[in-house]
């Protein structure tokens, strides 16, 4: 079965001072969307997600509607051949084999990124051009980190960003310069690292906390904060020149990572390393202390 485990290889620490950059690498097609071994659980919480609370992580401007066919179109025609194990095609119909779920993918489909958000475990956010500044129209959003969609919906990506210390000031223009450069031919990908209290994946409030949570020790840190990683990708699609801007989050206890002590020491030094409103913005604050006296302790200079 074609799966994969690749949590604890995005592991973007490298050390040293606190630098702000978008950190792009060039993206293999074969490579767009993964699946591992929680695709059935994460599937099933989307699903619940998108019947249950549909207003709060589904949304569509007018406008996006050929984007948001496009970006179903070119899920249908990918899985099928990256995942034949997962996916089939039966005619109009795209076949989940594992759950025996069928969408109509062809002709008049009704909500296509509704669908779209039920077949794969990234969230999916569509950027278009819209009066020369390119907006969030449309998004499939089950999995945020501490955001909420309807406070982004069709904003330009300096708002969306906002709240991001030095977001406007050392890479709002080089952003926008690079998304309005990029060719559907040349997809990328980054990673972005947090650290939660709640393990969590539909997390759409949060950011900002500065209370100290006097539950979280050193001695019980590794099992009560969640690393988080996001596998972040854009690119542009070929018909409708909207982006596409998926999120696939993997997420562990801390102390997962505990066979790992040269990571945990990056770790430290990148918690320690970050300024004080970014680990605000992070919701760091409340527990770093006790987070950075457990880092230290299970470090190569501890163990050694």
């Amino acid at each position: 079965m074609m799966t994969s485990e690749p949590d604890f290889d995005y592991l973007p620490f490298t050390g040293g001072p606190y630098r702000m950059t978008m950190g792009l690498m060039a993206l293999k097609p074969a490579d767009w969307i993964e699946i591992d071994s929680r695709f059935a659980t994460e599937i099933a919480l989307r699903k619940s997600l998108l019947d249950e609370r549909r207003c709060d992580v589904l949304a569509a401007l007018p406008g996006s509607e050929a984007a948001c066919r496009e970006v179903l179109d070119q899920l249908a025609g990918f899985l099928p051949e990256r995942f034949p194990d997962r996916f089939e095609r039966a005619g109009a119909e795209l076949v989940n084999r594992d759950s025996g779920e069928r969408w109509t993918v062809e002709g008049d489909v009704r909500n296509p990124l509704d669908i779209a958000g039920r077949l794969v475990q990234e969230d999916l956010c569509i950027l278009q051009d819209v009066e020369d500044e390119l907006r969030l129209t449309a998004a499939v959003l089950c999995f945020p980190n501490r955001w909420r969609l309807s406070d982004k919906l069709g904003q330009p990506m300096l708002a969306i960003h906002a709240p991001v210390p030095s977001y406007a000031e050392r890479l709002g223009k080089p952003v926008d310069r690079f998304i309005g450069m990029l060719a559907p031919e040349r997809p990328v990908w980054r990673l972005n690292w947090s650290l939660t209290d709640d393990p969590a994946l539909f997390q759409p409030v949060g950011h900002g906390r500065r209370d100290t949570d006097p539950d979280i020790t050193p001695e019980n840190a590794g099992a009560r904060i969640t690393l988080r990683i996001e596998r972040q990708t854009l690119r542009r699609l070929p018909r409708t020149g909207a982006v596409l801007f998926t999120i696939r989050t993997h997420q562990r206890p801390l102390e997962a990572l505990a066979n790992r002590p040269q990571e945990l020491g990056r770790l430290a030094e990148a918690v320690r390393g970050l300024p004080e409103d970014t680990a605000r913005y992070k919701s760091i604050a409340p527990f770093r202390d006790a987070l950075l006296e457990y880092l230290d302790s299970a470090s190569p200079s501890a163990i050694s």
